[in-house]
């Protein structure tokens, strides 16, 4: 059966470690692994802008030993509104593995519904797991574990970030506290998924509306922008709720001792992360963002090698 990766509780509690430790290998030898070797190609799609996603996939794929097909959605027949399942059955003719970053989480669900090779979630309005798989190294690289460590999302725990923090975090164990506004809620079945799979794990997860309770001994603090691609036209009025959880020098030192800080970027200093914290000694946003390479040429890979093995 062919194995996609649409949100992050695909991976099993066993298989995020597979991935993550293939991760590490990559990072040592950033050729250990060719499993495009042809070159052969990697459909990368974009429904929405990107900087990290493009550089990072791109470069993957072609260090994997493959090609890099990417295509933007507005110039492709999918702008014109072909349907996704017709889109699928011609790339799943030429391609290994189909990349997209788009709105709705059905879209992909249609994709992958309709696809032979694995289709993989580079960003939806719900979860962003590829963002996960590369924070999970980052704080396994500083800290030397993940389960037991206690993780704080900070900021609008409706949006993509704040589930993927969730489902990920719950499924290696850690301990998860998302703090927003209570009208910014998590939605509450990937609460529900997430409490499921975190007693399995010996985690936990949490949603609270207090953010010195939620900053308070936390080991890893992580945010996002308080206004998501889609969400510009509700202007500033927006951002004004999600200001006592902005991520400052004082959230910092409530934090463990030693705590780092995350952000999946683009970021907007002075608003969700203050600048100091950004460029700070607790900072590891830029290993954050290089790992997106590392952690996305493991996914692909482990998606293949599972391929192969059907």
């Amino acid at each position: 059966m062919t194995r996609h990766f649409l949100r992050d509780d695909d991976l099993s509690p066993a298989e995020y470690h597979q991935v993550l430790d293939m991760a590490d290998e990559l990072k040592a030898d950033r050729f250990a692994y060719r499993p495009l070797e042809g070159p052969k190609a990697v459909a990368v799609i974009f429904d929405k802008p990107s900087t990290r996603t493009r550089v990072s996939f791109s470069v993957g794929i072609a260090e994997l030993g493959g090609y890099p097909l990417v295509i933007d959605a507005q110039t492709s027949q999918l702008g014109r509104g072909e349907p996704i399942a017709d889109t699928a059955r011609v790339l799943d003719r030429q391609c290994e593995a189909i990349v997209w970053r788009t709105f709705a989480q059905t879209r992909l669900a249609e994709m992958a519904a309709a696809s032979a090779v694995p289709v993989v979630n580079a960003l939806t309005d719900e979860f962003h797991p590829c963002q996960l798989l590369a924070d999970l190294q980052t704080v396994r690289e500083r800290k030397g574990v993940l389960a037991g460590l206690t993780l704080t999302y900070a900021g609008d725990g409706a949006n993509n970030m704040a589930h993927s923090y969730l489902l990920a975090g719950a499924s290696v164990g850690m301990h998860v506290r998302v703090a927003s506004p209570g009208d910014y809620a998590p939605d509450p079945d990937v609460l529900r998924r997430a409490a499921e799979i975190a007693s399995g794990t010996g985690g936990s997860v949490a949603h609270v509306t207090d953010p010195a309770d939620a900053f308070a001994g936390a080991d890893v603090l992580a945010t996002d922008t308080w206004v998501s691609m889609g969400q510009e036209a509700e202007g500033q009025s927006r951002e004004q709720p999600f200001v006592p959880y902005a991520l400052t020098q004082a959230a910092v030192d409530a934090a463990a001792r030693e705590a780092i800080v995350l952000h999946c970027l683009p970021a907007y200093r002075g608003k969700e992360i203050a600048a100091a914290v950004m460029d700070g000694p607790a900072s590891a946003v830029w290993d954050e963002a290089e790992n997106r390479l590392h952690a996305q040429k493991a996914l692909l890979t482990w998606l293949l090698s599972q391929e192969a093995m059907a």
